[in-house]
């Protein structure tokens, strides 16, 4: 890795209070929607009724509103709805050419459509290792894993911070690959001031409800500055049907419903103000955990130089075996937690066939022992931080 911003840096520049209220709330919630979607409940009541009434419910007008939004946001020439982020990413590797026999490496620390994705096409995932201070792929480790059966890299920005893109791409030149950024957690994130989803042939993102810009359902987008692979997307999401019944290649059925397009696009102005809140509660974090001491048997999240991460996660490291009594401490104090991920993906049972072991990829099998991670979502009180960060203390 390069070098790392300290935890001031993190903050962007802000300076925000870490101050608890004298009377600490009593639940803390992991992630809260309702606090989110509160604010716009009419507007997304209204939107909601315009498409019932419109009766366009699949690829209405909305659909390329909210195409044209991200397109736009991304730093793309298009931007092209789908079902779900899974399916972006299926779409994406159609559209590569990845099928039976090929290889396509990504993490094994991540969400389990990353590998899905990869299967369902008949081709293998080849599971790279990971950086221990952010969570990403090593692009080293993704170095040693091309054989010359690889196909495709798919690089997971995760938990809201880019992977070391430019180390990446070289390996993708040197080695005529395709990438694929996994962007489902990494909207308005930035690497070396590109946005995330504008420094491959295709970045996918998802709008499951969870995720920094999220419908209320799922939901998909892929973004690509190449004309023909846009063509080639368009045309896989509904069928390979061009025109009306006729097929020219065999797609899926993938298109954005316009009701999840419609509230999209309501959340969507709010999106930067919900960052940023995100980058202050993530600063906060930093200042709290320092002023108690506790760094020494916690470890705080790094951001990587060149890296300007929106924060879809706070996780943090427990050392010493603790993670998973410190998480029954937390749920004991009703305060939410989870756990991003407790089983890597090459020690899957449905991935058995590929050969892996446990001690594959010690880095991501680590991490999977030791983190742990916070609530850190839009909203979120100061005094809930600190409830957080005193229920920590107490417990280690």
């Amino acid at each position: 890795m390069g070098e790392l911003t300290t935890s001031s840096q993190i903050s962007r520049g802000a300076s925000p209070g870490v101050a608890a209220a004298a009377t600490p709330p009593t639940k803390v919630p992991l992630l809260d929607l309702a606090r989110e979607n509160g604010q716009l409940a009419e507007e997304m009541a209204a939107a909601f009724s315009r498409v019932m009434s419109s009766g366009r419910f699949v690829l209405g007008p909305e659909c390329e509103q909210l195409e044209s939004a991200i397109a736009e946001r991304c730093g793309t020439m298009h931007a092209i709805g789908c079902a779900s982020g899974s399916d972006a990413l299926l779409l994406s590797l159609m559209a590569a050419g990845v099928s039976n026999g090929d290889e396509v490496v990504c993490p094994s620390f991540t969400f389990f459509a990353t590998a899905s994705a990869i299967t369902r096409l008949g081709a293998t995932p080849v599971f790279a290792d990971i950086h221990a201070d952010t969570f990403n792929i090593d692009a080293a480790s993704v170095a040693a894993a091309i054989t010359p059966k690889t196909k495709a890299i798919i690089p997971v920005h995760l938990f809201g911070q880019c992977a070391e893109m430019k180390l990446i791409s070289d390996l993708a030149v040197e080695h005529q690959l395709t990438v694929v950024e996994d962007c489902a957690q990494s909207i308005d994130a930035s690497y070396n001031s590109l946005p995330s989803g504008s420094m491959s042939a295709a970045g996918c993102f998802s709008f499951y409800p969870t995720k920094n810009l999220g419908g209320c359902g799922d939901g998909g987008m892929i973004t690509t500055s190449d004309d023909e692979f846009a063509d080639r997307l368009r045309l896989l999401r509904a069928h390979g049907m061009r025109p009306r019944y006729n097929h020219k290649v065999v797609g899926i059925n993938s298109r954005l419903d316009t009701i999840q397009a419609a509230l999209l696009l309501v959340k969507l102005p709010w999106l930067a103000k919900w960052t940023s809140q995100r980058v202050a509660n993530a600063a906060r974090y930093q200042n709290l955990f320092n002023n108690t001491d506790l760094t020494d048997r916690i470890t705080l999240p790094t951001v990587a130089a060149g890296c300007d991460p929106v924060w879809n996660q706070f996780t943090i490291r427990v050392a010493d075996g603790k993670r998973d009594a410190l998480r029954e401490h937390l749920r004991s104090c009703e305060i939410g937690s989870e756990i991003y991920y407790p089983i890597p993906l090459h020690l899957q049972p449905c991935f058995a066939e590929f050969g892996y072991a446990r001690g594959s990829l010690p880095v991501t099998e680590a991490a999977a022992d030791d983190v742990l991670s916070l609530p850190i979502f839009p909203g979120l009180t100061e005094a809930e931080q600190a409830r957080v960060v005193e229920a920590i203390a107490e417990f280690l």
